[in-house]
């Protein structure tokens, strides 16, 4: 059903993952470590990454924000510390996902699955707002005419403001639609994806409006 990358240094956890994901119906691609993870997604189109943290060589942040700048393709990061600190991290360079081990192959399965079917390809062409183009099918976004690369999280929250013109959302809200309701960061992680969305948008920014105490809205003038 799609190419998944397993980056983790541990053999038998490795083989754990590959198994279950085969199982799932996916193709699987394994590296040892972050250099050898960032050579197979350059030359191999992946439809998401499982990406431990504790890694030889290159550490699992550190490919999670060189694979953000090549790909907007999911990502769950795997680590064996129950910080916050570690977690926040992880969303604000482009993670999609979390999970502390020991944790269930089952459930890291059903995460995968339901990070592939918000990311699958969808029916319509193209979406227009001012200058801002952005095509589902192959998740690419344009302003005026130029190519922009997002991160998954900064392409979901565009997508879902430009399907809902005009609508408040407040952050909670956000959080559910976009990060799923087993969320467990702060809304604060909302304020820094929009952040990070509006710059890339450069002046299309503006259509993102922040509404005090209310959350924001996506507006464009007729």
């Amino acid at each position: 059903m799609a190419n998944i990358l397993i980056v983790e240094d541990e053999k038998n956890m490795q083989d754990i993952i590959a198994e279950y994901m085969q199982r799932g119906g996916h193709t699987c691609f394994t590296a040892d470590d972050g250099v050898d993870a960032l050579m197979i997604l350059k030359n191999n189109p992946m439809d998401l990454m499982i990406l431990d943290i504790m890694m030889p060589h290159l550490d699992g942040f550190s490919v999670c924000k060189m694979a953000r700048e090549m790909s907007s393709l999911p990502i769950i990061m795997l680590t064996a510390k129950e910080s916050e600190y570690d977690k926040l991290k992880g969303y604000d360079l482009g993670a999609d996902d979390y999970m502390t081990k020991p944790f269930s192959p089952k459930v890291l399965l059903a995460k995968a699955n339901a990070l592939l079917r918000r990311s699958s390809a969808l029916l319509i062409d193209t979406m227009n707002a001012g200058k801002i183009s952005l095509a589902p099918a192959s998740h690419k976004v344009f302003v005026d005419g130029q190519e922009i690369v997002l991160t998954h999280k900064e392409y979901e929250l565009l997508y879902f403001f430009m399907v809902n013109p005009g609508q408040i959302f407040s952050r909670e809200q956000l959080l559910n639609r976009i990060w799923g309701y087993d969320f467990e960061g702060l809304t604060r992680t909302v304020d820094t994806h929009i952040k990070t969305l509006r710059k890339k948008l450069g002046d299309e920014g503006k259509h993102i409006v922040t509404l005090i105490r209310s959350g924001y809205k996506f507006e464009v003038a007729v």
